[in-house]
């Protein structure tokens, strides 16, 4: 049985995954209106992520910094995917980075059932009231440029090199 923090956090990857598909239903091109609630939802599940859950889990489990440092490098290479406008190559790599990085998370060992084990139940409940109050960030529009999609490729790289050899993303 998945416990509270899983369960919320893995809803939230359900929630974000409709928002997606509903955005690339029409082949060959990406609907921007549900793409952009799940860019805004996606960049509010990595600040839930990133300023609340992992320094908890990290508090909690020092062993669990390894894990928590390998998903901050995956949070880059899709923070740096929501940067440009997208396209359908855009999305590809998303879902690239997204799908092993989402099981890394959920699975049995993953880092929201280490979170569940190591968190008592009042850290959980609070961890929880400040996750349902966590702010969209405020968006910047698309940008295409030159750099922009240099660091896409290099945060891209760094996420599948990390990786190499442990999953379907080795290289």
């Amino acid at each position: 049985m998945n416990g509270p923090l899983h369960q919320f956090f893995a809803g939230d990857h359900r929630r974000l995954d409709a928002f997606l598909s509903a955005a690339t239903l029409k082949p060959g091109a990406v609907d921007l209106e549900p793409f952009g609630r799940f860019r805004a939802g996606l960049l509010r599940h990595i600040g839930m992520e990133e300023k609340l859950l992992f320094p908890a889990l990290r508090a909690a489990r020092s062993e669990a910094t390894e894990i928590t440092a390998r998903l901050r490098v995956d949070h880059g290479a899709l923070t740096a995917l929501l940067v440009p406008t997208p396209t359908p190559a855009i999305i590809e790599k998303i879902l690239f980075v997204l799908g092993p990085h989402n099981r890394r998370e959920e699975e049995s060992e993953g880092v929201y059932a280490l979170a569940d084990d190591a968190l008592g139940a009042t850290e959980v409940e609070r961890l929880l009231r400040q996750a349902e109050a966590f702010p969209e960030p405020p968006l910047k529009p698309y940008n295409d440029g030159p750099d922009v999609m240099r660091h896409v490729e290099l945060t891209c790289d760094l996420s599948r090199r990390q990786w190499a050899g442990s999953d379907d993303r080795g290289a």
